[in-house]
Formats: C-alpha cells, sequence, structure tokens
C-alpha cells in the first residue's frame, strides 16, 4: 500500500532535483544569472543546494519501497 506514493514522491523529486541542477548548470555555462536580483553565487549555490537536497530526498523516497 505504500509502495504508490513513494515511488510517486521519489520520481517527482528525482526530475525536480535532477532539473533544477541541469538548468543551474546551463544557466551558470552560459554566465547567465541563476535568479534576477540576487549575487550570482549565492543564486547559484541556493540552486544547487536545493537540487541536491531534492535528489537526497528521491533517494530516501526510493529506499522505503
Amino acid at each position: 500500500m505504500e509502495n504508490g506514493p513513494a515511488v510517486f514522491a521519489g520520481s517527482v523529486f528525482a526530475l525536480f532535483g535532477a532539473g533544477l541542477l541541469v538548468w543551474t548548470a546551463a544557466r551558470l555555462r552560459h554566465r547567465e544569472p541563476v535568479a534576477d536580483g540576487m549575487s550570482p553565487a549565492v543564486s547559484a549555490t541556493v540552486a544547487s543546494f536545493a537540487g541536491t537536497a531534492a535528489l537526497l530526498l528521491a533517494v530516501w523516497c526510493f529506499t522505503r519501497i
């Protein structure tokens, strides 16, 4: 019964985290701002942390299956 929600949540976290990390890397590679109105270093750090945290949550969800 718990497998369905764990798979769904893990998939959502994995897609969001991977997408955020890829988007952040693409913005940095083109030397474009990651977030408007913020320091480039701070915005890249926060976005990278959020993407990594989402991937870790995905791994945690998948271990609960």
